[in-house]
This record gives structure tokens, C-alpha cells and sequence, in this order.
């Protein structure tokens, strides 16, 4: 069997188990598991949208938390102080996170390398400190609770994320749909261009490509990976915090994607999955499981530099060469 093949029938199986994980893991682990599965896939669409910048474009980016919170406060806000229902709430979100992705982007993709890493992280400290202080409107350090609206209303019945198995089926789809897109662009055109920039955007610039508007499309793109996730994770914990516009959970996000495998479709899904795992497992036996998250971060940057993804497909090409 090829690579290619086995690759396929692996993600055939791995898309029969994600659906099956409600009936599943209550089953063999308990339920609250399947919050924790769900959890990892909001997680991972923010390590992707480091990865689209990183792993495709050449851009390493510390400030994705910033979108990410704006996801978050488009829908608490959205909720709780415009009186928004489910839907325009999602949309006010991820248009929120898009609009400041545009902006955000204009300045910093005109950097590159450290500069660029730089920016990204003081436009996340400039609007995590602007929102703790306008707490009338983002609850400060306390930030926003809100009670879910229903997603579909049918007459009298509501269907809402209340239920915990539409829950899991809504994340799953909308972060399922968010990594087909990313899938379509990478091997669109654009992804190539992207792809030509990232390697040597000299050589790019020389045949035509206009490095700094294709370098804006990717940052606004993982502005709308992140946003999704936020508003996905507001959702989920029926919250919104300026805590989660802190630059430390930028970097929880580039570590996610590098152990991974950046430049790698699913390298964020297996890295955001191993450490979220590994803090779930460890955390309710030793409060210093962030010593583990460490060395196994350290251990991949240095034998296995392309994340377990590269290493997995390393495995294969052995195995099926």
C-alpha cells in the first residue's frame, strides 16, 4: 500500500472515530472526555492559523490571541449587551476578528523575521490592557458571562448547544470546515505563491508575486482561523475573558503548532491534542505538568524538527518505500 493510500484509509478511520465520540468515549473513558475532545478542536484552529502564517507563509506570529479574543468578546458582547441571537452573534465574532486581522496586518506583514514576531505581540498588549480597562463594556478581569440562545428554533422547539452531543457536533463541524478551507488554499494557487514567499520571497517578488498583499490575504485568513475559535470557545464556555488576549496563549499556540508539525495540515490538530492530553492526564496527579509539556517541546525542536507529522511521515516513506 502507498503512502498516499494508507494516509487516506487513516483519515477515513480517524473521521468515523471523531463522529462516534459522543457514544464512544462515554463509554470506554466517561463523558466528560468529550468535552475535553472538544476543547482540543477549538484549540487546534488557533494553532492552525499560527501554522497558515508559520508553517506556509514564513511568518512567525505571537499575537493570534488577540483575534482569538476578539472572536471571544464579538459574541459575549454580541449576547449579552446588543441582544444579539445566535447567529448574528457567531458572525459579529469572526467579523470582528477579520476586521482587526485587516488592521493589525497593513502594518506588521510590511516586517518580517523578528520585527514581525515583535508587533504581533504589541498589538496583543495594546487591546488586552484597552479591554481590562473598559470594563463597563468587557467585564474587565472578570469579563462576560452570558446565557446561550438557541441555534435553531422550529416553532416551540430550540435546538442549542445546551445539548452537550450538538455541542460536540457543531464544534466539530465548523473546525472540520475551517480545515477543509485551509486544505483548499493550500493547494490553490494562492498556497503556492504563499508556499514561493515562504521559501524565498525574493525569487517570488522577481516573478511577478506582490509579496506584501499576499502576505495581508494570510494574515487576515489566520485572522479568521483564530476568530472562529474564539467564538467557538465563548460558546463553549458560555464566557468571554481579556485573559485570552494575553501573548502567553499566542505562544501556547506557535508551541501547539511546532510540536505538531508546521507546514502540515493537521500538525496543530496532534500537537494542540498531546499537550491538552498531557494537562488533563498529568495536572490531577502533579501541579508541575508544565515541566513535562516543556521537555517534550524541547525534545521535538531538537530530533524531530518537523513535529511528529514530519516524523510520522518520515516512518511511512520507510515503510512503504
Amino acid at each position: 500500500m502507498s503512502r498516499r493510500a494508507l494516509e487516506r484509509a487513516i483519515l477515513v478511520a480517524f473521521g468515523v472515530a471523531m463522529v462516534a465520540v459522543p457514544w464512544l468515549v462515554p463509554a470506554l473513558l466517561g463523558s466528560f472526555w468529550v468535552s475535553v475532545i472538544a476543547e482540543i478542536l477549538i484549540w487546534s484552529l488557533l494553532a492552525a492559523s499560527v501554522n497558515l502564517l508559520f508553517g506556509y507563509v514564513g511568518l512567525l506570529s505571537f499575537g493570534q490571541a488577540l483575534y482569538f479574543g476578539f472572536g471571544m468578546y464579538g459574541v459575549g458582547i454580541g449576547i449579552a449587551h446588543l441582544g444579539l441571537s445566535f447567529w448574528p452573534a457567531f458572525g459579529l465574532g469572526i467579523v470582528a476578528s477579520v476586521a482587526m486581522a485587516l488592521v493589525a496586518g497593513i502594518f506588521a506583514v510590511r516586517l518580517t523575521w523578528h520585527y514581525f514576531a515583535i508587533i504581533t505581540v504589541v498589538f496583543s498588549l495594546i487591546f488586552y490592557f484597552l479591554f481590562l480597562t473598559i470594563k463597563p463594556v468587557t467585564g474587565g478581569d472578570d469579563g462576560i458571562n452570558f446565557t446561550l440562545p438557541p441555534t435553531f428554533r422550529f416553532g416551540q422547539t430550540e435546538i442549542g448547544l445546551a445539548d452537550s452531543t450538538f455541542q460536540y457536533f457543531f464544534i466539530l463541524f465548523c473546525v472540520a470546515a475551517c480545515f477543509w478551507l485551509m486544505h483548499r488554499v493550500i493547494q490553490s494557487p494562492l498556497g503556492k505563491a504563499l508556499m514561493a514567499i515562504r521559501d524565498n520571497d525574493v525569487r517570488a517578488s522577481l516573478i511577478g508575486l506582490n509579496i506584501y498583499r499576499l502576505r495581508l490575504v494570510a494574515f487576515v485568513m489566520a485572522g479568521f482561523l483564530a476568530g472562529v475559535s474564539g467564538a467557538l470557545f465563548a460558546f463553549f464556555g458560555r464566557y468571554s475573558s481579556a485573559s485570552y488576549m494575553f501573548y502567553h496563549v499566542s505562544g501556547e499556540a506557535v508551541v501547539w503548532a511546532i510540536v505538531g508539525g508546521t507546514g502540515t495540515l493537521f500538525g496543530p490538530l496532534v500537537g494542540t491534542g498531546i499537550f491538552i492530553l498531557v494537562r488533563e492526564v498529568v495536572s490531577t496527579q502533579w501541579q508541575h505538568h508544565l515541566l513535562i509539556v516543556g521537555v517534550i517541546a524541547i525534545l521535538i525542536v531538537i530530533f524531530a524538527p518537523k513535529g511528529f507529522v514530519g516524523l510520522w511521515r518520515g516512518l511511512m516513506n520507510r515503510v512503504t518505500s
